[in-house]
């Protein structure tokens, strides 16, 4: 089952969207975020364009208008940036939206149907001293 990802504002601008491919219809919040980086990740490695738009920013990468800058275009590590993935959303980087509602845990299990909505909101730190 594919299940198209949003990327959104806070305030519901859709940054980006991507299509993520599913092989069962009860997955857990650690298997969609997973899916989406270990996607990302491939499509970078397999393509090396000049920026990855991943949700989390590889290793020696600098974060630019277009995305992060990797540095010496190398293979991305992609076990590497799920755990950092999972780390983000276990200390709120970012939330994930299923149907338009919050998720509470990296075991939560969705349902997925040909219908279901599923958000990113990465959270941005302020900025200021």
């Amino acid at each position: 089952m594919i299940i198209t990802i949003k990327d959104e504002t806070f305030g519901g601008k859709i940054l980006r969207e991507l299509n993520v491919e599913f092989k069962t219809e009860i997955v857990t919040i650690r298997d969609i975020i997973s899916a989406r980086v270990l996607q990302e990740v491939e499509f970078y490695n397999n393509r090396m364009p000049d920026y990855f738009t991943g949700l989390v920013e590889p290793t020696e990468a600098e974060q630019t208008l277009n995305g992060y800058k990797v540095k010496y275009k190398k293979i991305i590590d992609a076990e590497k940036q799920v755990y950092v993935a999972l780390a983000a959303f276990q200390s709120n980087g970012f939330f994930v939206l299923v149907d338009n509602m919050q998720s509470e845990g990296l075991e939560q299990k969705v349902e997925l149907t040909d219908s279901t909505l599923i958000s990113f909101i990465k959270l941005t730190p302020l900025v200021g001293g």
